[in-house]
């Protein structure tokens, strides 16, 4: 076991060096120093206490997706509709903070409102896709594609229709919520500890149901080979929609946590494409849960630190898009070249 884990860190460090190579020779390409690059994405993520806590504010609602689409990964499922979940999550939370804003509860009882608002969200739109597989035969990528679309196209429909700001209709988003709706911040710092914590709660609990729980050892039965589970006498379609919901409720928290730590209001985008990036991650860390917040706090860290490339070196900030793409496609290529060089070892 201890072989096989060293054997898999080494394959990935290759893979490491693989993609950082293209990506150098693409930069080489364009004539842009690879050195100088990496060297302001650094200090662009982890230069100042401020831009750790940037890299942190996009860790979150990443970690949160993450650990949702662990879930649905365990029962052999791709959730590409998890972006529409954030979506929905985000909606469902802006929501519930319209009705209670004229409310005398305590504000902190309406900011938990709202996030249960998100779970129901995001869980409410994931169900739809499981339903469409589960009952309209429909494969939950192109389900769950199609949903992302409609989020999107809900989401401009109330910016600029049901919920459009007084007087003007703006892409800058809804009327601002009020700031005692805001999540509490570090001193000036943009980060939330509260939403921290529940990030990190919640890969636990992904840990703990995925590695502690008969319920999670069924979840893989189920994704590991769903006829035989099935013959086991396990409720097949049952764990497939149980696994769309645990996805959706988390993803719907990322969604609460964007507009009640970093928008106060609804906007086009703000779904940030966390749910994209959180399907990146999921696989470069082979479904382990273990390696949810390392591995996601590195992709935040890529995306903050991208945003100095093309105020210091002229270049597009989609580079940090491309290492992670082609980080990706390498630690794919070098496991499945991993397994197969066990496979044949075993056999001689």
């Amino acid at each position: 076991m201890l072989k096989s884990r060293w054997s898999g860190l080494f394959f990935q460090l290759i893979a490491l060096v693989l993609s950082l190579t293209v990506v150098s020779l693409i930069l080489l390409s364009i004539g842009a120093s690879p050195l100088n690059a990496f060297s302001n994405m650094l200090t662009g993520s982890v230069g100042s206490t401020r831009k750790i806590a940037e890299v942190l504010v996009s860790f979150v609602p990443l970690l949160l997706v993450t650990a949702g689409l662990l879930i649905t990964f365990s029962a052999g499922l791709w959730n590409i509709g998890v972006e529409g979940q954030i979506v929905l999550g985000a909606i469902a939370s802006v929501w519930v903070f319209r009705i209670f804003i004229d409310s005398t509860l305590p504000p902190s009882l309406i900011i938990f409102l709202s996030f249960l608002g998100g779970m129901f969200g995001g869980a409410l739109w994931a169900a739809l896709t499981g339903l469409l597989k589960t009952f309209g035969g429909v494969n939950e990528i192109f389900g769950g594609l199609g949903l992302n679309f409609v989020a999107n196209a809900l989401t401009l429909y109330l910016i600029f229709g049901a919920w459009k700001r007084e007087g003007v209709a703006s892409m800058s988003g809804t009327e601002p919520l009020p700031d005692s709706f805001s999540l509490d911040q570090l001193g000036e710092l943009r980060i939330s500890p509260t939403a921290l914590i529940v990030a990190i709660l919640a890969i636990v609990f992904v840990y703990f149901v995925l590695n502690g729980t008969y319920f999670g050892l069924k979840l893989k039965a189920v994704g590991k080979n769903f006829r035989a589970a099935y013959l086991l006498g396990i409720p097949t379609w049952q764990y497939s929609m149980y696994s769309f919901l645990i996805c959706g409720a988390l993803a719907g928290i990322a969604g609460a946590v964007q507009v009640a730590a970093v928008y106060h209001r609804l906007i086009p985008s703000i779904s940030s494409g966390y749910g994209y990036l959180g399907l990146m991650v999921a696989m470069l860390i082979n479904y382990q849960a273990i390696w949810a917040i390392p591995v996601a706090f590195f992709f935040a860290a890529l995306n903050i630190g991208s945003i100095q490339l093309p105020i210091v070196m002229q270049l597009d900030s989609s580079l940090s898009g491309v290492l992670q793409g082609i980080l990706v496609l390498f630690v794919l290529l070098v496991e499945g070249f991993r397994q197969k060089f066990i496979k044949r070892s075993s056999q001689t």
